[in-house]
C-alpha cells in the first residue's frame, strides 16, 4: 500500500460559506415562496427551497480541521483514496470516512491518555470527538513498555525497560498493512529487546562474543549501554519498516539484576572490588618495600643481612598492607 497525499483540498472555509448563504437563501424562498400567486408567491421556489433545507447539511461532514502535525486516512466505500497532512480547513467527498484502527488503543506513551483527556474536558459531541481520535499524529512520539525479566547470555535474570522515539512516516502502512500499528510496534519493541539482551552479559565477562565475529569483547549491558540501544533501534527498525513507523532512538531507562540474584551479585561484586582493592594495595606495597631497601644500600645508612631484611620486608609490608593502623612496639635489645 502506497500512500496518497491529497492536495489542493483546503477551500474548507468555501464551502462552509457558500452552505451557509444556501441555507440563508432557502429560508428567504420559503418566505417568499409561500405566499399566495396572487401576492407574487412561487411554488417551485417554495419546493426548491424545502427540499434544500433538508438536503443542504451533506457536504458538511465533508468538512475536515486538521492541526499541525496531523493526519487523516480518507476512504471511500471501502477503497483508500487518500490523506490528508498538514495543518488547514479541508472539504473532501462527504461519503468519505477516516480509518484509524489503533484510535482507541492506550499503551504507556505520550499522547494517548492527555488526547482523551481534552477532548472530554472539552466538551464536544460523539461525532466531533470519534473525528478527532480518528486522527494520526505526525509527532514523535515516546513508547515506555513495561520492563521485562530476560536471561542474559550467562544465564543470569535480569529486568530491562526501554524507552522508544518514534513516528508515522507512511500513513497508508500504518493503517492497511498491519492490523493495529501501536499494538505491532509495541510487540515488536518487546522481541527485539529480548532478541539482543540474550547477546550480552550483564557486566564485562571472559570469553564472551556479543558482536558476532568470534573474538571475545568486553561488550556488557551495563557499559555498553549506547552499542546496545543502537542495536535494539536497529532490529525495531528492521520489523517495524512495513508499518510505516520510523524509529527515531531507543534509550535503556533500567537496567538492573532480578530480585532473586540481586543480593547474591551485589556480594559478588564486593568480592570483586576487594580483590581489586587488594591487588592493588600489595603492589604499591611491594614497590614502597623495594624503594625502601634500595636507598638505604645506596646511601649506605645500614647494613642489613637476608635475615634483617627478610624481618624488615615482613614488618613494612604487614604495616602497608594491614586494614588497621600498627601499633608501634619498642625494642631496645638485638635482633638476635
Amino acid at each position: 500500500m502506497k500512500e496518497i497525499e491529497l492536495k489542493n483540498r483546503k477551500n474548507g472555509m468555501l464551502v462552509m460559506l457558500v452552505t451557509i448563504v444556501l441555507y440563508v437563501l432557502a429560508v428567504v424562498g420559503m418566505i417568499f415562496g409561500g405566499r399566495k400567486m396572487d401576492a407574487g408567491g412561487n411554488p417551485l421556489l417554495f419546493a426548491v427551497s424545502f427540499i434544500w433545507l433538508f438536503i443542504g447539511w451533506i457536504p458538511l461532514p465533508g468538512l475536515k480541521v486538521l492541526k499541525p502535525q496531523e493526519a487523516l486516512v480518507l476512504t471511500l466505500f471501502g477503497k483508500y483514496i487518500g490523506t490528508l497532512k498538514g495543518e488547514g480547513f479541508y472539504f473532501v467527498n462527504p461519503f468519505c470516512s477516516a480509518v484509524n484502527p489503533a484510535a482507541k488503543t492506550k499503551l504507556s506513551q505520550s499522547g494517548d491518555v492527555s488526547t482523551v483527556h481534552m477532548i472530554a474536558e472539552a466538551g464536544k459531541n460523539a461525532q466531533s470527538a470519534e473525528l478527532a481520535n480518528k486522527k494520526l499524529s505526525l509527532k514523535i512520539m515516546t513508547l515506555s513498555n513495561n520492563r521485562q525479566k530476560i536471561n542474559d547470555c550467562l544465564g543470569n535474570p535480569i529486568e530491562i525497560g526501554i524507552a522508544v522515539t518514534w513516528r508515522i512516516v507512511d500513513t497508508a502502512k500504518a493503517v492497511f498493512n498491519v492490523d493495529n500499528y501501536k499494538e505491532y510496534l509495541s510487540l515488536q519493541c518487546d522481541a527485539a529487546l529480548r532478541n539482543v539482551v540474550r547477546l550480552y552479559p550483564y557486566d564485562v565477562a571472559p570469553n564472551v562474543d556479543t558482536t558476532g565475529d568470534g573474538v571475545a569483547d568486553d561488550g556488557s549491558l551495563r557499559g555498553s549501554s549506547e552499542i546496545v540501544a543502537g542495536r535494539i533501534r536497529e532490529e525495531i527498525q528492521a520489523r517495524v519498516q512495513e508499518a510505516g513507523i520510523e524509529i527515531v532512538e531507543a534509550r535503556i531507562t533500567y537496567l538492573a539484576y532480578a530480585p532473586e540474584i540481586a543480593a547474591v551479585m551485589l556480594q559478588r561484586q564486593q568480592a570483586s572490588a576487594i580483590i581489586d582493592a587488594r591487588k592493588m594495595i600489595v603492589d604499591g606495597a611491594v614497590g614502597m618495600v623495594e624503594m625502601a631497601l634500595d636507598r638505604l644500600n645506596e646511601k649506605g645508612t645500614v647494613v642489613l643481612d637476608e635475615e634483617r631484611k627478610a624481618a624488615m620486608v615482613s614488618n613494612l609490608l604487614v604495616v602497608l598492607c594491614g586494614n588497621h593502623d600498627a601499633q608501634p612496639v619498642v625494642n631496645s635489645g638485638s635482633l638476635y
